[in-house]
């Protein structure tokens, strides 16, 4: 299963990367939020996957799961969809002001 899992964390990177070379602004927020998946799934597979029940207190399970990588992950979820959305908000005013979202075009003349 972690092979599986470690495939497709490298497929999110890979294209996360790739979309965040391009030159449009959207593919670049888009990118970023493809890295930010394969990152939670990579902490999922850190944790080792595994199953068992949940680690109340009173119960005789056997094997407990282990609830802080869930934790870090559902953050790091709420963060990520956080930093997602004003970017997004960062893009639409930059396309109203400007008119374009072409990074190439947002850089100016003057660097040239």
């Amino acid at each position: 299963m972690e092979l599986y899992m470690a495939l497709a964390i490298g497929v999110l990177f890979a294209v996360g990367l790739y979309q965040i070379l391009s030159k449009s602004l959207l593919r670049i927020i888009l990118g970023t939020s493809l890295l930010t998946h394969g990152v939670h799934l990579l902490l999922l597979t850190m944790s080792r996957l595994k199953t068992g029940a949940a680690p109340l207190l009173g119960e005789k399970a056997a094997a407990y799961a282990d609830p802080l990588p869930q934790a870090l992950i559902l953050t790091s979820i709420v963060i990520s969809f956080g930093v997602t959305s004003f970017f997004f908000v960062l893009a639409y005013k930059a396309y109203q002001r400007l008119g374009t979202d072409d990074m190439e075009e947002l850089r100016g003349r003057e660097d040239e």
